[in-house]
């Protein structure tokens, strides 16, 4: 696996993925909370350095690849 998510864009998935799982642990209970559970996917994706989309698409957000 090649890393092929930049600094920035981790940055921002951090942020999406800490936004979309408090929404599930503490927003109010609107019966869709469930679906901030999906900001477990960004939250990964950053810890990695992968996206299987990106992949997928020829996308590639880093400079430098392992």
């Amino acid at each position: 696996m090649n890393k092929n998510v930049g600094s920035i864009d981790r940055i921002i998935r951090i942020i999406a993925g800490i936004g979309l799982l408090a929404f599930a642990l503490v927003g109010p209970e609107t019966g869709y909370n469930y679906l901030g559970f999906i900001g477990i996917v960004p939250l990964v994706t950053a810890l990695l350095g992968w996206c299987p989309a990106y992949t997928l698409f020829g996308i590639k957000t880093c400079k430098i690849s392992d």
